[in-house]
């Protein structure tokens, strides 16, 4: 961040605010005139270092709280969405980042509701109604998985609680299952069986209160039992807890509201699993290294890789890493981001990114440094995960892992072992998806980038039959 100007006004409010204090109040704190922090706080001037320094200290956050990384994944969405032929233009990026400095909030809803006119287009397209309906489904998933971004994926009170029980229930005393069904027993005098015929239904667990049983389906690894009872716990002993960042979220629909719900669920099991301080320790201690913590808490691939892109409690952030999880199609199934990293929202993927080499080489790790169009290098790992068939019949379903963060962080990862990282050779051009990459000379662009003219050419012919042409 240093040299950079930063400005960083709404972080700044939305901090106050989390701690209760009135801009008079935090201007007093800081030294400063009201009137100095309010122009602050508006983005009418940028953070001083010496302001940086006091704010980190007062809230008890590191410096990278502070930085443009909303504004940055904010500023690619509104270029992807921009990019559809439906407009005229593309302005330029100082206007975007003008729009997005001056009415975040505004950018937001205008990504809503282009997400809503893209699901009436898709439908109409496909069912060729005169009169199409929304998918509400698909609007609160995206609905829900914006909320989890904007709240940096970390729930702290949440967090807390998982946390708490690990250490009174001494969860550590054991394999994770084991342990945790022995606390359902002991609490709440829960039988827990085995069922085979629930994975035929395409059912997980199921939990007849009136019983007292839980049913887990057979033939999974423990980790994923450990998993499932860890939300069953979740939502036995903590239901008001996981309630209230949904209550406080204002998501409008009931569906979203479901949705955050089971969301909230998952975050309270793999933080009883992943309980944060000793988990932080951990990764610390073995540079992240994704097998050996694995098997240091007997959980799977992905709980760990989940868990790192949550580790951003104030004050004791892990590293800040960026998460997504796809299938061979391209289908993005989750996705998290504590740096300026963003993924495509409304086009396909990057065909550069080394999640796709995952689905050649099922159950390879794949190591990639990465440059995107704001010209930030990233370090990831990418590696399938899914469970062997059971029978000829069985269609297992296989989805890739991708975990990054910014090359400055490489030291502090087992997997920049070998690599030379101020060789730019080793570092792969990736963008958001074709449709808004800016990159004028990519052998795998598969469709023109909207806002360029195109130079087909009549003397020459490349690999991509026309060039770019910057406006």
């Amino acid at each position: 961040m240093a040299g950079e100007k930063i400005f960083a006004g709404s972080r700044i409010r939305d901090l106050r605010t989390r701690n209760g204090q009135s801009q008079q109040g935090l201007a007093t704190a800081l030294g400063l005139s009201a009137s100095y922090l309010n122009q602050i706080e508006n983005d009418q001037r940028p953070l001083t270092p010496g302001i940086l320094l006091k704010l980190c200290t007062l809230f008890g956050v590191e410096p990278t709280w502070f930085s443009d990384s909303g504004d940055v994944q904010r500023m690619q969405v509104l270029r992807e969405i921009l990019g559809d032929p439906l407009f005229s233009t593309m302005p330029y990026p100082r206007q975007l980042q003008d729009a997005v400095r001056g009415a975040p909030w505004l950018c937001d809803q205008f990504v809503t509701l282009y997400r809503a006119f893209r699901t009436l287009r898709e439908e109409r397209g496909e069912a060729g109604a005169a009169t199409p309906t929304p998918q509400p489904g698909t609007g609160s998933y995206d609905t829900v998985g914006d909320w989890v971004q904007a709240e940096r994926n970390y729930f702290d009170e949440i967090d807390r609680a998982a946390e708490g029980l690990y250490e009174t229930a001494r969860l550590d005393e054991g394999g994770p299952a084991e342990m945790l069904g022995r606390y359902l027993r002991d609490r709440h005098d829960i039988r827990i069986v085995t069922d085979a015929a629930l994975d035929r239904e395409g059912v997980m667990w199921r939990f007849d209160r009136r019983a007292r049983r839980l049913s887990l389906t057979g033939g999974v690894p423990p980790e994923s039992s450990a998993f499932w009872l860890a939300q069953v716990i979740g939502r036995l002993d903590y239901g008001q807890v996981l309630a209230r960042p949904v209550r406080r979220s204002g998501l409008g629909s009931a569906d979203a509201r479901a949705l955050a719900t089971v969301g909230m669920s998952n975050y309270f099991a793999g933080a009883l699993l992943l309980p944060y301080e000793r988990f932080r320790r951990a990764a610390r201690q073995t540079r992240h290294d994704l097998d050996l913590l694995q098997r240091q808490f007997g959980v799977s691939f992905e709980q760990v890789c989940h868990r790192l892109s949550t580790m951003q409690r104030p004050g004791a952030e892990g590293i800040p890493f960026y998460f997504i999880k796809t299938d061979i199609a391209g289908n993005v199934l989750k996705s998290y981001s504590a740096t300026r990293f963003s993924r495509a929202r409304f086009g396909g993927l990057c065909a550069q990114w080394n999640v796709f080499e995952c689905f050649s080489a099922p159950g390879k790790l794949h190591v990639q440094m990465s440059r995107t169009t704001d010209e930030a290098v990233y370090i990831s790992v990418a590696r399938t995960v899914g469970h062997s068939p059971v029978s000829y019949f069985d269609r297992p379903r296989l989805v890739a892992i991708v975990l990054g963060c910014a090359v400055s962080h490489a030291p502090e990862l087992v997997y920049s072992a070998g690599l030379d990282l101020t060789d730019d050779r080793m570092v792969i051009p990736i963008g958001p998806g074709c449709r808004a990459c800016i990159r004028t000379d990519c052998r795998h662009r598969a469709i023109p980038a909207t806002g360029f003219g195109i130079d087909a050419g009549s003397e020459e012919r490349g690999v991509v039959p026309y060039h770019m042409v910057a406006p």
